[in-house]
Order: C-alpha cells, then structure tokens, then sequence
C-alpha cells in the first residue's frame, strides 16, 4: 500500500448541485474546501507529492477524481463514467494523465466505468458492476490489467441496495486485510482475506483509506475508528461530512500510485 503520488481536484461552486442519494443536505462550500484542503495535507504528510487541479464548474462531481480513472505506476485506463453528467470529466483528465503516463488506456462505448468500483488487493483487482459500471466496462479493464500482470475477479453488486461503489463497502488496508461493509462480509471472493467489517449503522465508513504507514477514517464512526486502531493500524481522522453528502468518500477524493 505504497504510495509516491496523488493527484486530487479542487471542488467548484457547482459541486452543490452534483449527484447524490445521501438526502443529507447540500453541501457548504467553504466547509467542503476546508475538508478538501485538510485532505490533502494528509496525504502530503503520508510522504506523498500531491497534485492539486483546479476546479471545473461544468462538471460538478469533479472532484470525486478517482471515478475517471485507474492509475499505476507505469500506465493509466481512463474511464467512462456510468453518469451521462459526468462524461466530460474523463476529457478534462486526459492531458493530465497524458502528462504522467506513457502508456495509457479508455474505456469505450458501449463499456461504463467508475474508478470507485475498482478495488486494488496486492496484485489482484476486484471490479465491481453496478449502476455505475455495466459489465463490458469491468471487461475492458480486466484485460487491460492482465496485459501488465494483474489478476481480476468481477463482482456484482447490482442487487445491493444502498451500496453505490463497490469500494463503498470493501476496501483493503493493506496486510492481507479488508475492511467491508456488513452486507459484504460473507461474499465468498473475500475468504482468503483478514476481514474487519464495520456495524451496519457505520455502512459509510466502510471507506477508509490506507496510505503508507497510515489509515485515513471519516469523523464520525467511534466503532470503525476503534475497529482500525485494534487492528493494529494507524488511524488519522478526516472530516468529510460534505463529501458524504454527495456520495463521497475518503478513496474518492485522489487517484493515487
């Protein structure tokens, strides 16, 4: 769970009027720069070089950069994201990876594809279809990933009520070990693996997210803070109360490598 870079972006004053389910609120935008900007000082004290793009009004989910591509550290897949609203971001992200990587690739019509759908274990990616990422997008990428090694295994989470990314409920903290929403729990591509599964009333927090020696976990979740730090991991608490407004979490706010 090393990692060097990240690349994040900014929320613009149209974030308020970006897609959500959470019925949480809209968001306040000076609250939601100030969390945007304590994020990535966090991930600037985990050791890594962080990117930090401008915002993009036409595109109000923007900043949720993680869902418009998949990064490692010697290529990069753009996406195709399942929200027609959201098409256009992969375009505003294309010079910025064609900046880092030499080799690249896209996710092509008729394939969909969100970022947050797709969780990294070791050498082995889960892809998840959902409503954001029907299974010829999830295809496209498998191949891409074993064209450099990886091994891929797609899990459906269509019938999942409440579970928008698959990395909403199952994400891995390094160390042979997951972090998953209760709902997922007992999945059987998950068995091999340390499981530590959040309370159903903590669903959210099922996203935390490990950089480097440290484990980023949203404010708010007493019984997940204290479930990562019995684990053995160490925990820094982030607040993202206006990202879980918009369906946001920790993994969706930087694509790292």
């Amino acid at each position: 769970m090393s990692f060097q870079f990240a690349i994040t972006r900014q929320p613009a004053e149209s974030y308020i009027d970006g897609i959500t389910t959470a019925n949480l609120g809209r968001p306040e935008m000076p609250l939601a720069r100030a969390q945007h900007a304590a994020y990535v000082q966090a991930l600037t004290r985990a050791g890594l070089q962080v990117s930090v793009l401008p915002p993009t009004p036409a595109y109000p989910d923007s900043v949720f950069v993680e869902d418009a591509a998949i990064v490692e550290a010697d290529f990069a897949v753009l996406s195709r994201p399942g929200a027609d609203s959201r098409r256009g971001e992969t375009t505003d992200m294309l010079p910025v990876l064609a900046q880092r990587f030499t080799v690249r690739y896209q996710i092509e019509n008729p394939g969909t594809l969100d970022g947050g759908d797709i969780c990294k274990v070791g050498a082995r990616y889960f892809l998840g279809v959902s409503q954001r990422t029907n299974p010829a997008g999830a295809q496209q990428l498998a191949g891409f990933l074993s064209r450099h090694g990886f091994t891929c295994e797609i899990i459906d989470i269509r019938g999942m009520q409440g579970i928008l990314h698959l990395k909403s409920a199952v994400n891995s903290l390094g160390e042979n070990t997951l972090l998953l929403d209760p709902r997922l729990a007992n999945h059987p591509s998950f068995n091999t693996y340390r499981k530590l599964i959040v309370p159903l009333e903590e669903a959210y927090a099922a996203n935390c997210l490990r950089v480097n020696d440290i484990v980023l976990v949203p404010d708010g979740f007493p019984a997940t803070l204290e479930l990562v730090s019995t684990a053995g991991f160490t925990p820094v608490v982030m607040q993202v109360s206006e990202y879980h407004k918009m369906d946001g979490g920790l993994s969706c706010l930087s694509l790292r490598w």
